[in-house]
Formats: C-alpha cells, structure tokens, sequence
C-alpha cells in the first residue's frame, strides 16, 4: 500500500474495462474492484472523498443481499480506503464508499444500476458510520 496517494497510482489489473489494480478481497469473498476517487466535490460537511467499487455480484439473476454488500462496504473502508487518505493533509469531513454493478459516470442517473453506498467519519484511523 502507498499511505497517501488516494490509490491513484494503479494501473490495469485483473478486473473488467474501466477498474484499476486486481480484485480487492472483502468478507462476502465477492469480486471488487476500484473505479476512482473523487475529491473534487465537496459533500454537505466540507471536503469529501467518494471511492467507487465496481461490485458485479451485487446485480444481476442472484444478487448478493444488501446487508453482505453493505458489510463489504464497511471494509473496504477501513481496510482499503483510510490507508489511501493523504498523510498528512487535509482531513475529510466525509468519506462516501459506493457499490456498483455496473461502472456509471459520476453523478449520472442510472435506475437500471444497482448501486449501494454508506457514508462514514474517519476517527483515530477507523472508518465510523455516519447516518445521512
């Protein structure tokens, strides 16, 4: 892991068109892979980082449930996001993971996507729920 770098710095990996480094192992042992950051759009509190995963399982004929990918969600930011935030540098009020079965711009509307997302605070290194 480079601490810092907001995971920028991956290339190609094992995953489809559009995703970045290899599979990222999560609890529900589903297939996960990194889209992007973005941090250039401030949330409601201030600055916000929203990393997006592109999660196949979480659509099509037999869909992972919503509590197993909103587990998944929970470790991939602390396991794979809170080691990417810049060291140091500004804190962020906010950081969004997002869940998708399909790679979708962000903020296009797409109904036929199905997409799950959790907000968090990052306090002493861990990722903390944040209802929104």
């Amino acid at each position: 892991m480079h601490p810092g770098n907001l995971g920028e710095d991956l290339g190609p990996g094992d995953g489809p068109e559009g995703t970045k480094g290899d599979a990222i192992p999560v609890p529900s042992g589903q297939k996960v892979w990194w889209i992007d950051v973005i941090h250039n759009e401030a949330g409601p509190d201030g600055l916000t980082y929203r990393f997006r995963f592109l999660a196949p399982q979480i659509g099509g004929r037999s869909p992972l449930s919503s509590d197993i990918a909103l587990q998944d969600i929970e470790a991939l930011c602390n396991g794979w996001v809170v080691p990417r935030l810049p060291q140091p540098g500004p804190e962020p009020a906010q950081v969004m993971v997002s869940l998708s079965d399909q790679i979708v711009p962000f903020g296009d509307a797409a109904p036929e996507v199905v997409q799950y997302f959790d907000s968090f605070s990052v306090e002493d290194g861990n990722c903390v729920w944040e209802f929104f």
